[in-house]
């Protein structure tokens, strides 16, 4: 009995908790997002300008790491969402839920040199070229190897990043090809220069946000999933843990 009283006065606190961060009468909503460091920053950017853009006033305030640094993170209630390349791991002891905001094609990259060289041909005109591979945590890299295999495609690796953003820097810099989600091609074109010398539909590029709520309700967190079905190919939602 003193376990159910504790779970309900936990369970209250929560809810009072929630009422107070949601409540209207001028004050911003706080939204608390955890960004996976394999996610873009340009993808982040393009789903959490949605909530910035609501009516109500909104504050957000944004953490970046490890995927399973923000887990935990998650679980005690210090982030209201995760925006994440993958779902909630097998092996994770949180109770999250995933939800698949969307998916897209994947891009591939050069300065106007490199695209001079490896444009014509794409995709076989990779073999042998210099490639600028995304780290471990990233989930599309298992599905670019994949797909390499399946094309005898051979790239030379010229790095490794686990920094997206450092991996762009030195994309823009002409150490080598990459990819990129195709949903912001445009942004990369135009504030880098680059060249977009091909894409496939055979590697796609899934995000998702993860919560404690098997339903999300936040209201900024339902502006950034309208969001990516404007952006985004729209899938489904499952459980996780």
């Amino acid at each position: 009995m003193v376990f159910d009283y504790a779970d309900r006065i936990f369970t209250i606190g929560e809810e009072l908790e929630e009422a107070l961060r949601f409540r209207p009468g001028g004050r911003a909503l706080q939204l608390r997002v955890g960004v996976a460091d394999a996610v873009p920053k340009a993808i982040a950017y393009l789903l959490l300008e949605s909530a910035l853009a609501m009516e109500d006033p909104i504050r957000i305030v944004c953490r970046e790491g490890k995927l399973d640094v923000l887990l935990a993170d998650l679980a005690i209630h210090r982030l209201d969402i995760i925006i994440a390349d993958s779902p909630m791991p097998p092996n994770v002891d949180v109770r999250g839920y995933h939800h698949l905001l969307g998916e897209c094609d994947t891009s591939f990259f050069a300065t106007a040199e490199l695209a001079r060289r490896y444009k014509k041909g794409f995709p076989q005109s990779l073999d042998g070229a210099p490639f600028l591979m995304p780290g471990e945590d990233a989930a599309v890299r298992p599905r670019l190897l994949r797909w390499f295999e399946k094309e005898r495609i051979r790239p030379q690796i010229a790095g490794e990043f686990d920094d997206g953003a450092l991996l762009l820097a030195f994309g823009d810099a002409g150490a080598g090809i990459f990819a990129a989600p195709a949903a912001i091609a445009a942004q990369i074109k135009k504030q880098y220069g680059l060249v977009e010398i091909g894409k496939t539909d055979a590697v796609r590029e899934q995000f998702y946000a993860i919560s404690v709520e098997r339903r999300l309700t936040h209201p900024a967190v339902l502006a950034i999933q309208s969001a990516a079905r404007d952006n985004l190919i729209v899938g489904s939602s499952r459980a996780g843990n």
